[in-house]
């Protein structure tokens, strides 16, 4: 959309070009081309459904439209393409793009999975065995966010973003399992390339954090691909927008993510005149910068996002309680009915339940890095597994009366399936 200069060019040389992207637009968009985008004009529309389609939904939007096109032509082409059978990879981008899960998107989303599920797509299957999904295993939005979707980007942030893409395209079923073995090696690379950048910059905006309320921006010798998953976790941290930017020579480059109620978009643009490049929409941005810039950008982002918050620093976090609930209520028919609202994900929450005056019998077993499991007693001497993600904090003490707050849902393994609580926080029973 903001390639003005790159498409007149291909114009110029007498091509026709579409563009099909849901990036909003800095600057007028570019003319003599056919431009699919719900956000270039303005509409009082904001809150319609179309508006939330990611690039990949579009184009199956822009197929369909075309598809229907020639068969009210009778063009025998359009009897050869089943479009539900490229769903799976629908659902793969929707998800990974993190775009509302509501509306089509959520429909697109829950019959992608189901083709997920069993994919005849050979450097799927590679995929999925390398990412530890067996066939057939019940996939959700989370097996995409955190599984497929990291393996399919490690490629692109420290090597060559087309071996995925000769992945996907492949029918060799050893080549394919071969590339997968490299996307894994890779994505173990950028997790600890990730750690590493997320703890230097997390140093470097603590000692900031305290005369910058609004915004952040880090600055480092770091590698451009990992800066966006760290900018993530550095705005759930701090609660507000940030922006992580690495080294290219003289130029800084990264990416920045967002709090709810701040527009990325709109609180970059009076940063624009010192900015090289950038672009994205409201939640993530891409940016570019001399590095010499970099404070001027910090101060002056910070002073952008603070207006936009009329000067009131961004809410505490707060946990949003779906209900109350007694641990004994937790039966297979109660997961079985929260089940029916999957898929969860960005604009569908999954629910986050109270569970109130429960105890440890035994102490919280610690596995890989900061996270910790224990197990609570449900009726019939069944058992509920409880798993704590990337917990740095005390962990819960046993014999103790606890309020938790978690998560709830099916754990899928060996063909089999297990009640599972994944614990977003904890205190002791009655505390406000």
């Amino acid at each position: 959309t903001n390639s003005v200069a790159e498409t007149r060019s291909l114009v110029a040389r007498g091509m026709d070009v579409i563009i099909i992207d849901h990036h909003r637009s800095k600057d007028p968009p570019a003319e003599h081309c056919i431009l699919v985008n719900p956000h270039v004009h303005d509409t009082t529309e904001d809150s319609a459904l179309w508006r939330a389609f990611c690039t990949v939904g579009l184009v199956f939007k822009v197929c369909h439209a075309l598809l229907k096109h020639l068969r009210n032509e009778n063009n025998p082409a359009a009897a050869t393409v089943v479009l539900k059978d490229q769903l799976d990879l629908v659902a793969m981008g929707t998800v990974a793009d993190l775009v509302p899960l509501t509306g089509e998107n959520r429909l697109l989303t829950s019959h992608g999975l189901e083709l997920l599920r069993e994919t005849n797509r050979v450097g799927l299957r590679a995929l999925k065995q390398a990412s530890g999904i067996p066939d057939g295993t019940h996939l959700h939005p989370a097996d995409i966010s955190f599984r497929l979707g990291p393996r399919i980007n490690a490629s692109g942030r420290l090597a060559d973003a087309l071996l995925p893409v000769e992945m996907l395209l492949c029918d060799d079923a050893a080549k394919c399992e071969e590339i997968a073995s490299r996307l894994n090696d890779m994505n173990r690379e950028r997790q600890d390339i990730e750690r590493q950048v997320c703890a230097e910059a997390t140093a470097q905006l603590e000692a900031v954090s305290s005369s910058l309320p609004y915004a952040l921006v880090a600055h480092g010798e770091w590698h451009p691909g990992v800066v966006g998953i760290v900018a993530g976790k550095l705005c759930r941290q701090f609660n507000r927008p940030c922006i992580v930017l690495g080294k290219e020579g003289s130029m800084a480059k990264g990416s920045g993510r967002s709090v709810a109620r701040i527009n990325l978009v709109e609180a970059l643009q009076p940063c624009a005149d010192i900015l090289d490049s950038w672009g994205g929409h409201p939640m993530a941005v891409g940016v570019s910068i001399e590095s010499a810039k970099f404070l001027e950008l910090r101060e002056r982002f910070n002073a952008s996002v603070g207006s936009l918050l009329c000067g009131k620093p961004t809410a505490e976090e707060s946990i949003h309680l779906a209900a109350w609930i007694d641990i004994m209520q937790i039966t297979d028919d109660f997961l079985e009915q929260l089940e029916t609202l999957q898929p969860f994900g960005e604009g569908n929450p999954e629910p986050v339940f109270g569970v109130a005056d429960v105890s440890l019998h035994a102490p919280p077993v610690p596995f890989g890095e900061s996270n910790y499991r224990f197990q609570l007693l449900l009726n019939g001497g069944r058992r509920l597994g409880v798993v704590a993600w990337r917990k740095t904090g005390k962990s819960p003490p046993v014999g103790t009366p606890l309020d938790l707050a978690v998560k709830l849902g099916w754990n899928y393994y060996n063909n089999r399936r297990y009640p599972q609580a994944e614990l977003i926080e904890w205190q002791l029973a009655g505390e406000k």
